[in-house]
């Protein structure tokens, strides 16, 4: 979560916005400058709104029922044999964000020769499969059959190496655990995409140095 709440998250016009001078529902402030709010059906989004603490923070939610936070979005690209971090970036949280992040890191990959990538559903989108072909990546992807066609077919899912990936993907989970509890970037210290970049990065680094005696024992 970035360092702003979202009583910060207001009109861009300056507009009237029930943070000000009234509580929830239009109820008159009386508790101080930092009054509970109810946002309850307001209609807030990232066109109308920004957040005044940091404006680089977005409105994003992960999953279907989960409520919308301010937040920035890290990506980090793992490799598959150890399980270190190889690349990390943050960026805006926009709904095309993950994908344009990973080829983003891809790109900056040393060496041509072929590559697989293991990713969620969410990275199940035709254009994206296509972009990974063309810069030599097999797309190891989790199909999204959920009333739609994947991308992904039997071209892919046929090779051992496809369920090999699928089960080893989700170890980028627990970097990304430990990123947001050990690292403390549950909450971040500084404000602005580069700022909070830069945090993000250090700290993948010292999520590696962590887990690098660890790989070094048992070598």
């Amino acid at each position: 979560m970035p360092w702003g709440s979202m009583k910060s998250f207001k009109p861009k016009d300056g507009g009237p916005d029930d943070g000000d001078d009234t509580g929830g529902n239009g109820t008159v402030n009386t508790k101080g400058r930092n009054a509970e709010r109810d946002f309850r059906n307001e209609k807030r989004r990232n066109a109308t709104h920004a957040s005044t603490t940091d404006p680089d923070a977005r409105l994003c939610k992960k999953a279907q029922g989960q409520a919308a936070r301010l937040c920035h979005m890290g990506h980090i690209l793992m490799e598959n044999r150890n399980g270190l971090i190889v690349d990390a970036l943050l960026t805006k949280a926009t709904g095309t964000a993950e994908r344009e992040a990973a080829l983003t890191m891809l790109g900056r990959l040393d060496g041509r020769h072929r590559i697989t990538l293991g990713a969620d559903k969410a990275y199940d989108a035709a254009e994206f499969v296509a972009d990974l072909r063309d810069i030599n990546v097999t797309p190891h992807v989790a199909q999204n059959n959920a009333n739609r066609r994947s991308a992904i077919d039997g071209r892919t899912t046929r090779h051992p190496g496809y369920a090999v990936s699928m089960r080893i993907r989700k170890r980028i989970e627990e970097g990304f655990g430990w990123i947001k509890t050990c690292g403390g970037l549950a909450k971040t210290r500084h404000k602005g995409t580069e700022r909070v970049g830069w945090q993000f990065t250090l700290t993948a680094a010292a999520c590696n140095l962590v887990r690098l005696p660890k790989l070094l024992a048992v070598a």
